[in-house]
């Protein structure tokens, strides 16, 4: 295993943006956890704790595609810099605010500001497309290495960003805007590997290999609302159930299913087409997803959620990498940048979805029934994939 994701960092200045990515990508995944206990920790109260949460989304949707547009158009670098720099200081804005317990609408203000940072792993995986432009199997591995990178994050992020807000409320957000700032500016300063500027393509010459990227965002916003939601159910059944300490561990559990099974995905040779190991991935997803289901219906407790989650996770990350591989191969290179924020932007959003659908239906039905929609949110993603399949081939390079 080791020496075939040698393989992947082989270019020179490899490891030097894919560090400083992890760096950013750990602040980001910190970034739920931290904020709303800062707030709640302050304001003694939820709802304005969710308000400020929601803000920093929109901010990221929004954020996103605004800057890959003018990744896209001026560089990585030239881009990246200053917005790493700019986000510091409504970062900071947010700490002192949070800590002077201003009105909710000031910290929303400053979370949705403090949002529009780089998108360093979409900027990675431009970096990566750019690299292995022509070795398709080392492209899929070294996608599957930045699933495993993501996945990693959500794995440590949010159990660091409690830790340190369980010393002093706003310590995670000053953790993070060091992560980020410092991560982005390190990125910023790899050129050997920074993807040049494309020239904007035509309409004409975009249509034939872009009209399946529509399909295949609306893929990516239904994986969003399976991880939105799975976040809330789990959360809600083990609080539910007397076990709200395991919450945490069981997300993580799930992750690290997700882990494993990018690095192995990322291990295979790349055959049969993207599209067919997308609709695989899908299928594979949705049939895991049950498993938690299962288990909580039959009353096994932990003891049997536990492995379902694991086994449940280890669907998503093969998913997500053909999922941004077919991405890389339907853009031009002038929008691929954009494509990828979009993408990021999809996923956000329906985990905001997710979130919001999972409490209406726990608020409603049983606390375990809510592990009904991450499956049903992936079925209606294989849909949305099966049916747009001929449009989501990419056509014949060169």
């Amino acid at each position: 295993m080791f020496s075939s994701y040698r393989q992947v960092l082989a270019p020179t200045g490899s490891l030097a943006f894919t560090l400083p990515g992890l760096l950013g990508r750990l602040g980001y995944a910190m970034q739920g956890v931290s904020l709303l206990t800062a707030v709640a920790a302050r304001r003694h109260s939820y709802a304005p704790a969710g308000t400020v949460a929601a803000a920093a989304m929109v901010g990221v949707a929004v954020g996103l595609p605004l800057l890959g547009r003018l990744v896209d158009r001026h560089g990585q670098r030239r881009i990246t810099l200053p917005a790493a720099l700019l986000t510091t200081l409504p970062q900071l804005a947010l700490v002192l605010l949070i800590h002077r317990q201003a009105p909710t609408w000031a910290l929303a203000a400053a979370a949705f500001a403090s949002s529009f940072g780089p998108n360093l792993g979409g900027m990675a995986r431009a970096r990566w497309a750019h690299l292995h432009q022509d070795d398709p199997t080392t492209l899929q591995r070294a996608n599957a290495l930045e699933q495993a990178l993501d996945e990693l994050c959500f794995m440590t992020g949010p159990v660091l960003g409690a830790l340190l807000c369980s010393w002093q409320p706003e310590a995670g957000l000053l953790a993070i805007s060091v992560l980020t700032t410092v991560g982005g500016v390190l990125f910023a300063a790899e050129r050997r590997t920074e993807p040049p500027i494309a020239p904007a393509t035509d309409s004409a010459g975009v249509r034939p290999r872009a009209h399946g990227v529509p399909a295949l965002l609306a893929v990516f916003f239904g994986t969003g609302i399976l991880f939105g939601s799975l976040e809330i159910t789990t959360l809600a059944w083990t609080g539910a159930h007397g076990h709200g300490w395991a919450a945490g561990p069981l997300l993580g559990l799930q992750a690290a299913g997700s882990c494993a099974a990018g690095l192995a995905f990322g291990l295979l040779p790349a055959r049969g087409g993207t599209v067919r190991r997308l609709l695989l991935g899908l299928t594979a997803m949705t049939a895991l997803l049950l498993l938690p289901l299962g288990a909580v219906g039959s009353g096994g407790g932990l003891a049997l959620l536990a492995p379902a989650m694991l086994l449940a996770g280890s669907g998503t990350a093969p998913t997500m990498v053909s999922g941004f591989t077919l991405l890389q191969r339907l853009l031009p290179g002038s929008a691929l940048n954009t494509g990828m924020a979009v993408a990021v932007a999809a996923i956000v959003t329906g985990s905001s979805a997710g979130s919001a659908l999972g409490g209406l239906l726990i608020q409603h039905t049983a606390p375990g029934t809510g592990f009904a929609l991450p499956a049903v949110a992936a079925a209606a993603a294989l849909l949305i994939a099966h049916t747009a399949r001929r449009r989501l081939r990419p056509a014949p390079r060169g």
